[in-house]
């Protein structure tokens, strides 16, 4: 048998590595000798840089950066195999998660960091570089990182402004000449899972502002002053990119990202997949296993597990996905390609409990799915 070993991570409990040599190993204890195939995944969230860098045999490059409050940060981006593909998650410069509970405000915070990242994977010399632009703790439109590749944003005194949400509105003009010119030669892909534009009620400020932060009236401020950064872009650039779906992402990043690095935003999941040509991988199999720590109804929206089971389902190929919880709505699973799902929780126990027991147990409930195809193969 060949089998795909493909999930995502198990939040806190194992990387999508470990999760996938778990699976090995209990299917190991009833196919000794199946073709195992390890394909780590991830959805362009947390833990996308470690999926990445074990799936392409890749290295971890680390740099010390500017964080969201402007104080220096360590952080680190994926290189893969071939060193031809960086993988950048923001919130590793640019995270919600840096920003202490009482200093969070989005209208001081900036993608700085974020832009410093890019550099350095330009430095590396790769051909693609892959943004994982969710977590943030920022609302700049992606300024700051357009400024640490070289872009100069003036005030109407010629002056440069700080690029934090709070000094958008006094923008008046765009100067790009000093844009790094590496980047005309690279391919940026943005893994992005939400549909949000740039400004409005269903806009950067309005829903992803408060849980930064901001209070009702920055809210407002803010969302203003990213409709007057959207009409320069637009005037000085010629780029529309305010209503595009996904603008909106990581406090405007999004719209900068598009704006600046002609970037192509992709669902997560799906720009894994092409990473790492699952496809190729998968072609052949006779079965596929995914999963991840939870599947309930929201996984159909674009998650590992579905993703997966998109591919695999080209080639009609049976899948079966563990996870660590089934919750309401699980079922829904089963009209978008997954055939069976096992919770991989054996019995009652605390959530510290199954975080720390999450490997024997992925391996155990692996090895009991791996028991009933061999007696269906049997009794066919």
């Amino acid at each position: 048998m060949k089998i795909v070993l493909a999930p995502d991570s198990f939040k806190e409990s194992l990387t999508a590595l470990e999760a996938a040599e778990a699976m090995k190993a209990g299917f190991q204890q009833v196919f000794p000798d199946g073709d195992y195939a390890l394909c780590p995944m991830a959805d362009g969230g947390e833990g996308t840089v470690q999926s990445l860098v074990d799936a392409t045999g890749g290295t971890f490059i680390y740099r010390r950066v500017t964080g969201p409050l402007m104080e220096p940060v360590d952080a680190y981006f994926g290189l893969s195999g071939d060193g031809k593909t960086a993988v950048i998650e923001m919130a590793q410069a640019s995270g919600l998660d840096l920003v202490p509970a009482d200093k969070r405000n989005p209208m001081l915070t900036t993608t700085k960091g974020t832009g410093e990242l890019i550099a350095a994977a330009l430095d590396e010399g790769v051909e693609r570089i892959v943004v994982g632009i969710g977590g943030s703790a920022t609302n700049d439109g992606g300024t700051g990182m357009v400024q640490a590749l070289g872009v100069r944003l003036l005030d109407e005194r010629g002056e440069e402004i700080a690029g934090r949400g709070a000094h958008l509105q006094r923008l008046k003009t765009i100067d790009t000449s000093g844009l790094d010119s590496r980047l005309a030669n690279v391919r940026i892909d943005v893994a992005c899972d939400v549909n949000n534009p740039l400004t409005g009620s269903n806009g950067a400020a309005y829903i992803y502002g408060p849980q930064k932060g901001a209070t009702e009236e920055q809210v407002r401020e803010l969302d203003v002053a990213l409709g007057h950064y959207a009409n320069v872009m637009k005037e000085q650039l010629q780029k529309d990119v305010a209503d595009i779906n996904g603008a909106g992402a990581a406090g405007g990043l999004g719209a900068g990202l598009l704006a600046f690095l002609d970037a192509n935003l992709m669902r997560g999941g799906d720009l894994v997949i092409d990473t790492v040509n699952l496809a190729e991988r998968v072609e052949g199999a006779d079965l596929v296993i995914t999963g991840e720590g939870g599947i309930n109804e929201q996984t159909v929206f674009g998650k590992t597990p579905i993703c997966v089971a998109r591919v695999a389902k080209q080639f009609d190929i049976p899948v079966i996905a563990i996870a660590g919880s089934l919750s309401k709505g699980y079922e829904s699973v089963y009209d978008a390609g997954i055939d069976a799902v096992f919770s991989s929780v054996s019995g009652i126990m605390s959530l510290e409990e199954a975080k720390q027991q999450a490997h024997e147990q992925v391996q155990q409930t692996a090895e009991n799915v791996a028991r009933i195809i061999k007696l269906t193969k049997a009794e066919s």
